[in-house]
């Protein structure tokens, strides 16, 4: 089982990453002995099929569903995402993909370096567990991990998601105990030529997201704030780059899926996130423009931003042509940002806001607005805190609402997950079919409030007008063989750290 489990990684690893000089073994890397495999044949492609699947389904996912996206004209691809609705098949591939090509691999990995005691990899194998079953809670709820990834156990029982984050940061401060910061780790993408020093920054900014996650179903202050004091957090932000090329199969994940050549166009950006980057005041005129929002979205044929309704993709014989909607900015190299610097800053000002320390707070706040500013290539930060400030009287809604704008341009899955969690935006009065009717094609979002969600237009019914598809069904690869698959709770049953 073991050797099948690696063939298949390496495998991908080819399809998807540009740099293959981890495949220059004597033997074909297809068929490779178990005795000539080594970690760093099976890391790039474990890296891939991480890249593959959060920076390209969850992100399309987590836009949709926190309206950072909405849908293009006269295609259907994902309209389902776009008015809350998610299939137990729909995320089966990914869920795959994660179980077998990811953490199934890593397990490997992680025997391997323990084995040899190469505890910078051991780490850096750790990390991307943690990382993965974090990715796979946030989506379902409860998934297989203490009996998960046994070949001989085709029932494994379905843990609660606090167990899952519980039993991973547990695994990862057992990992960080043996390596040090001068740890070597075998090829990679992530951090190439490296020691295990980047790892660890990587480590603490991911248990500082979990824990955070969990800050409302659990005491975390004591192992917040340690982590905190030690500030040991990464500099810049954790991301694959400088992996992609312009080829077929080489491209990042999003680009190859949405923007490459013969493609179809499905992503645009939505009234939602256009609204609070654009705000206009009571004219129609342009009172203040993120300077993020061309580092973040394309404007559209006449050089305007213009944002999508979800729910729709406008009537075929209306005005809102394609040409009217503002698509994602993408390249064939976009990085796939695994957690920011701006991310890490906005977790520190949610601590300190918690532990009543406004002034520690709002510094904190500050600096995730500037570290947001700096990984877009813009100046501005300023004029952003101008108009959003902190409020340590509502820090919710501003840690929620200015941290769903950093992350629509990185990660828009985080930012799914952070407003299910802090429930900023919250949803405002205005609806989807009040900003635009396909029967008499009228447009109008005068009454869209910055920072706030509105209801799509022919919303799930499973979920209803006003409310947040919380949690993805079970996945249909699972259940459908999973004798121990539990009932699905609903779609708008929080996950652990939401209730």
């Amino acid at each position: 089982m073991k050797k099948i489990l690696l063939i298949s990684a390496l495998a991908l690893g080819v399809g998807f990453a540009s740099c293959d000089s981890y495949l220059d073994i004597n033997e074909s890397p297809n068929s490779p002995s178990a005795e000539n495999i080594e970690t760093g044949m099976l890391m790039p492609a474990i890296e891939m099929n991480i890249a593959s699947s959060y920076g390209d389904f969850l992100r399309i996912t987590g836009g949709y569903f926190s309206q950072i996206y909405s849908h293009y004209f006269g295609t259907s691809n994902y309209l389902d995402y776009s008015r809350f609705e998610m299939s137990a098949t729909r995320s089966s591939g990914t869920y795959t993909q994660f179980m077998q090509r990811a953490l199934y691999n890593l397990k490997t990995v992680m025997e391997m370096s323990a084995e040899d005691e190469q505890w910078g990899t051991y780490l850096a194998a750790t990390i991307y567990r943690a990382f993965s079953y974090q990715a796979l809670i946030d989506c379902y709820g409860e998934i297989p991990y203490t009996e998960a990834l046994d070949p001989d156990n085709l029932a494994p029982h379905y843990d609660d998601g606090q167990v899952v984050y519980e039993g991973v940061l547990a695994e990862l401060d057992e990992a960080l105990s043996h390596a040090s910061s001068s740890s070597t780790v075998c090829t990679n993408f992530l951090y190439p030529g490296k020691t295990a020093a980047s790892w660890i920054q990587f480590a603490n900014a991911l248990k500082l997201r979990m824990l955070m996650r969990m800050a409302d179903v659990k005491d975390v202050t004591s192992a917040v704030g340690a982590l905190i004091a030690e500030n040991n957090f990464p500099t810049s932000d954790v991301k694959f780059a400088n992996c992609w090329a312009d080829e077929a199969s080489h491209r990042s994940p999003l680009f190859a899926e949405d923007f490459a050549p013969g493609m179809q166009k499905n992503l645009v950006a939505n009234q939602a996130i256009i609204g609070t980057m654009q705000v206009l005041d009571s004219d129609g005129n342009i009172e203040y423009q993120d300077p993020r929002l061309a580092a973040f979205f394309e404007t559209n044929e006449s050089g305007e931003y213009f944002g999508g309704i979800s729910g729709t993709n406008f009537s075929t014989s209306g005005s809102i042509k394609a040409g009217k909607l503002c698509r994602p900015v993408a390249s064939y190299d976009m990085p796939v940002y695994l957690i920011t610097v701006a991310e890490v800053e906005y977790l520190k000002a949610e601590y300190y806001a918690r532990t009543n320390n406004a002034a520690k707070a709002a510094e904190c706040y500050a600096a995730a607005a500037e570290a947001s500013f700096n990984s877009a290539g813009v100046s501005g930060a300023d004029g952003f805190l101008a108009v959003y400030p902190y409020d340590n009287s509502n820090w919710k809604k501003s840690i929620g609402v200015a941290k769903w704008i950093a992350l629509a341009g990185t990660n828009p899955f985080e930012a799914y997950c952070e407003v299910r969690r802090l429930n900023y935006p919250a949803f405002g009065t205005a609806t989807g079919d009040q900003f635009y009717s396909d029967a008499n094609d009228n447009y109008n979002v005068s009454s869209y409030v910055p920072g706030t969600l509105y209801a799509p237009i022919m919303c799930f019914a499973q979920v209803g007008a006003g409310k947040l598809l919380e949690r993805y069904p079970y996945p249909e690869s699972s259940t459908s063989r999973n004798s121990n698959a539990p009932s699905f709770p609903g779609y708008t049953t929080p996950i652990f750290w939401g209730k």
